[in-house]
């Protein structure tokens, strides 16, 4: 996914599916509580820098 100017969030990546695991991420979209509770504070880059992150926990996960 290219990632547009860091004026321009990124929406939210929830898919409804909100239950946190384990692992303390959720199972739908796999960001942290605290990722989930800032996420409308967040500057764009911040929810940029997530959605990154969100691919390397799903790459962990094994579920790409």
């Amino acid at each position: 996914m290219a990632t547009p100017p860091d004026h321009a969030g990124p929406t939210s990546p929830c898919i409804n599916v909100c239950t946190i695991g384990a692992d303390g991420c959720c199972v739908g979209c796999r960001r942290t509580l605290a990722e989930i509770a800032g996420w409308s504070r967040m500057s764009a880059a911040e929810q940029w820098a997530v959605i990154r992150a969100l691919a390397a926990r799903e790459e962990s996960d094994g579920r790409n």
